[in-house]
């Protein structure tokens, strides 16, 4: 009976480091984070320039409006997800 129990703690104990098969790491690679910009174009870059004194905010999240510029879309699907995503802020300083 002593042996029983050893067992099983010990079939418990690994079974916790065993990932479920509806992890939320699984289930986030096959879903899609782009699903409206560019969609027929293999891979969606941008290019921008900054000059001396400019900040720009870009959008992280996708879903918004003005991509790739932020427009606040983030905050909705934070609300909505318990999310943190927020924008990629940009600066370059004024020239002296």
């Amino acid at each position: 009976m002593k042996t029983f129990f050893a067992l099983a703690s010990i079939c418990a104990s690994a079974s916790a480091f065993v990932p479920a098969a509806n992890s939320a790491v699984e289930t986030r690679l096959f879903d899609k984070i782009n699903n409206k910009i560019d969609l027929d174009s293999p891979k969606v870059a941008t290019m921008d320039k900054l000059s001396n004194g400019d900040k720009k905010v870009y959008c992280r999240c996708w879903q918004s409006g003005t991509f790739p510029l932020c427009d606040g879309s983030h905050m909705a699907h934070n609300k909505e997800t318990g999310d943190n995503v927020g924008p990629l802020i940009v600066s370059v300083d004024k020239a002296e």
